[in-house]
């Protein structure tokens, strides 16, 4: 791949509207990675407004075979955006529009750029719903959500980003524009190639517009926090509530590492002490869902928690959210390195887990803390190294590989939601047959022949 020197780069201010490419050492700085640990100081920023700009990049890129990183908000934890290859960052911050918010259709048309709770506050005003509910909504974009697969807590009941993209306009590495899938709510029409670019990871072509499933937002929701002396004890009750019937929205679990920092931060009393944290939402219709969060609060019980937090309506039960949103950055106060680790197992697998990564803590002598979507099997395994310690870093990467080993041995996967990107790319060649890996490689030249888009990743 050539070069991209600063006069070739500067023909691109003849091809777009003004401010839309710049050069300054600063900004390049500021897009040069995202929130894990590697960066990597691009060529050029280009700041696009409209499809027709992005298609002019990329077919001056392709060309000239310069590297193109498409970028979101950049609050990835993979470094799936650090242009590694320099080149241009193509960031579509400013495609923020929302286009339009359809009733009757049940839809929503968006740009990249537009931020996850915008829109879904934006629906909600309108008695719409956009279940897809990543921790960071607040400061992530739709265009990333669907590089990645976007997951978050509601997914257990309503399903993953990919469930609810229905149709994608998508400029191609050469430039070309196509438009995939539409806005109605089944299709069968050829392959089902927009879900093809759904975490990609920017590797075979940039979103430029999203058609968006939405479904009626339910007019009640009620949520049981709960405490354990144990972490066995939560992992029956969470088994208890599935194997009883129900399907909550969100079933959320955290350890006790990861509680005593949350304390610390919160001050919240309840979570002092505390072994294991559950909590267990339910939606719906108001008299089912109280019915039914008393039927839940039983089950729970049977398992003698320390106690039990209910919440009922909006307000109550955002109160409780607000803690659990609190516990990834109570592991950052901690001032150790968080190695955050979106690793996936089977659900009958959960118990096994967290006594593993009790062990992993053991052996490598480093604090281990697990929290996350434990409904789906979608743990975030936090390990969490003290830089400045002699042997800290191999024994982070030691423990790193026992982990995944055996998340795979247990048919599970070593990312749920954030994406291989760069910090899981040394464990890609055991997460995929050779044959699978293959086949990844074969869309890729298919669609991107020259390798300018998002070089250096995984494929």
């Amino acid at each position: 791949m050539s070069s991209a020197t600063p006069k070739v780069l500067r023909r691109l201010q003849t091809l777009l509207p003004r401010g839309e490419i710049v050069f300054e050492p600063a900004i390049l700085s500021k897009y040069a990675g995202d929130k894990w640990f590697a960066a990597h100081r691009p060529d050029a920023v280009a700041l696009p407004r409209s499809t027709r700009s992005v298609s002019a990049i990329l077919r001056f890129a392709n060309r000239r075979q310069i590297p193109v990183t498409a970028r979101g908000a950049g609050h990835g934890y993979v470094g799936g955006c650090v242009p590694v290859r320099g080149g241009i960052v193509l960031s579509l911050e400013r495609m923020d529009r929302i286009k339009e918010i359809n009733a009757a259709d049940f839809v929503a048309v968006v740009g990249p750029g537009v931020n996850t709770q915008r829109l879904q506050e934006a629906v909600e005003r309108r008695g719409l719903f956009y279940p897809p509910d990543p921790a960071s909504r607040a400061d992530n974009f739709i265009g990333g959500n669907i590089a990645t697969n976007a997951g978050g807590p509601r997914c257990l009941k309503y399903g993953v980003t990919r469930d609810y993209v229905m149709g994608l306009e998508v400029v191609l590495a050469d430039g070309t524009v196509v438009r995939l899938g539409g806005r109605t709510h089944k299709n069968k029409t050829g392959f089902d190639l927009h879900r093809l670019f759904v975490g990609s990871e920017g590797l075979l072509g940039v979103v430029t517009e999203a058609t968006l499933k939405l479904i009626p937002l339910p007019p009640f929701r009620a949520n049981l926090a709960v405490g354990f002396g144990s972490m066995s004890r939560a992992v029956r009750a969470l088994q208890g509530v599935l194997s009883a019937g129900f399907l909550p929205c969100a079933l959320e679990l955290a350890d006790e590492f990861t509680l005593a920092a949350a304390y610390k931060r919160t001050r919240s009393e309840r979570l002092r002490g505390c072994k294991a944290h559950l909590i267990v939402e339910l939606d719906g219709q108001k008299k089912s869902v109280a019915n039914e969060i008393r039927d839940l609060e039983k089950i729970v019980r049977g398992q003698k928690p320390a106690f039990v937090e209910r919440g009922r309506g909006d307000k109550q039960c955002e109160a409780v959210w607000q803690i659990r949103r609190q516990f990834s950055y109570a592991l950052r106060d901690t001032g150790l390195t968080k190695l955050n680790e979106d690793i996936v197992v089977p659900r009958g697998r959960l118990e096994d887990l967290f006594r593993f990564t009790a062990r992993l803590q053991k052996t490598f002598h480093l604090p281990v803390a697990c929290f996350g979507h434990a409904g789906d099997g979608n743990i975030h395994v936090n390990v969490m190294v003290d830089s400045e310690k002699t042997g800290a870093k191999r024994r982070a990467e030691a423990a790193l590989d026992g982990l995944f080993a055996q998340v795979i041995a247990w048919g599970g996967a070593i990312s749920g939601e954030h994406g291989i990107g760069l910090a899981k790319k040394r464990w890609w060649p055991l997460a995929l047959s050779k044959e699978a890996r293959d086949l990844h490689r074969a869309v890729k030249a298919a669609l991107d022949p020259n390798g300018i888009l998002n070089p250096g990743k995984f494929v």
